[in-house]
């Protein structure tokens, strides 16, 4: 019998259809739902880009209104996550938060109830997605700062999700340039198509597993070095080619020994990626020495990869500028990915919920390559 072979990775391989959004690689442009991502990360606030997510429109004035009240009381953590969250905090360093998030929040299913997504209704999956992903910073903030010899923060319910994240991280009220910066930063990551976390969230919902499960399982995901665990690795790249001293010189080294340049590239655009050139942008709206030297090494790094890969051009990705722009507004290096978690998860919950409508469990096959049975 024939078999249809899938290309490595399942590259450009359709395996659902969604109404969330897409990612058109060849254009440089991604959207959720009918709006351009960019512009809502221009224009819009985090809450009314989370709302489409939730409810698939924007808000009106009292819908954003009642919409951040819910959320924002949905913050707290049940008090009886108190001695696993310290003793999570207290595990690795500061690069295994994700971890810690994954063992929180999946003690928290059921601390809190949470049913299965098979018995699930509509209205009960959106709550607890909304939950599970006004949760999530509150986790974040507080392993680090018990990692860090500080007492946690509680959240504070009067603050949008962006001044809060920065409150609870730091214990200060962040300037309101830097709130802006880091909220425009966390719409514009919410979603990027059917990438390797999103993916496996939607083949845990698929099981029938309750949100918290689908939400650990991307976390897993996401957790990689090239996925979500790439922003604080460009900036350590540019701290690398500071102390070289000359980032074409480096480049070619890097080139010439097989070494992925974080920062650098992407699986799906073929062009300048989108968000790129938003954080660049923000970037130098804010300023500073590390901004300019990002600048001048984004160009000479390009032409490094252009001279090296002529036929397949490789520009800066959102990871080049999320850690310059994180950096900039006093988010500790340990917590780039994090933040990036922070946005993702609203992405991960629309589509386990999403999936959650299928009654069909996510089942493919692979081709035995193995010696022959006996």
């Amino acid at each position: 019998m024939n078999q249809l072979i899938a290309p490595e990775g399942l590259a450009n391989v359709v395996v659902a259809d969604t109404e969330i959004g897409d990612v058109r690689g060849d254009e440089g442009f991604y959207h959720y739902r009918e709006h351009s991502a960019i512009d809502l990360a221009r224009t819009r606030s985090f809450e009314e880009v989370w709302y489409l997510f939730v409810h698939g429109a924007l808000p009106d004035a009292h819908q954003l209104t009642q919409f951040r009240t819910t959320t924002a009381q949905l913050r707290p953590l049940p008090d009886e996550l108190a001695g696993l969250l310290r003793a999570s905090a207290l595990l690795g360093d500061g690069r295994d938060t994700l971890a810690g998030l994954r063992t929180v929040l999946s003690a928290a299913g059921p601390a809190l109830g949470v049913a299965p997504l098979w018995e699930s209704d509509a209205d009960s999956i959106r709550h607890d997605s909304m939950r599970v992903a006004a949760m999530t910073p509150t986790i974040l903030a507080a392993l680090h700062r018990i990692r860090s010899g500080e007492d946690p923060v509680e959240p504070d319910p009067e603050l949008p999700v962006a001044a809060n994240w920065l409150y609870q991280l730091t214990g200060r009220r962040a300037p309101d340039e830097h709130v802006r910066a880091v909220e425009q930063y966390l719409i514009a990551t919410i979603d990027h198509g059917f990438n390797a976390s999103t993916f496996t969230a939607r083949v845990i919902a698929s099981t029938g597993a309750d949100i918290h499960a689908a939400v650990c399982g991307a976390l897993g995901a996401f957790s990689g070095p090239l996925h979500g665990g790439a922003p604080d690795r460009a900036l350590d790249s540019l701290d690398e080619i500071a102390r070289h001293g000359d980032a074409t010189a480096w480049a070619r080294e890097q080139i010439a020994d097989r070494r992925r340049i974080m920062g650098f590239g992407h699986a799906v655009y073929r062009t300048v990626d989108p968000r790129s050139e938003l954080l660049r942008e923000i970037a130098l709206g804010l300023g500073g020495p590390t901004v300019e030297r990002a600048v001048e090494v984004e160009r000479q790094v390009v032409d490094v990869l252009r001279e090296a890969h002529p036929d397949q051009p490789r520009y800066a990705n959102v990871e080049f500028y999320a850690g310059v722009v994180m950096d900039a507004c006093g988010v500790p290096r340990s917590m780039f990915t994090p933040t990036f978690a922070v946005s993702r998860v609203v992405g991960w919950c629309a589509n386990i919920a999403e999936q959650a409508r299928s009654r069909k469990i996510i089942r493919p096959r692979a081709r035995y390559v193995g010696p022959a049975p006996r």
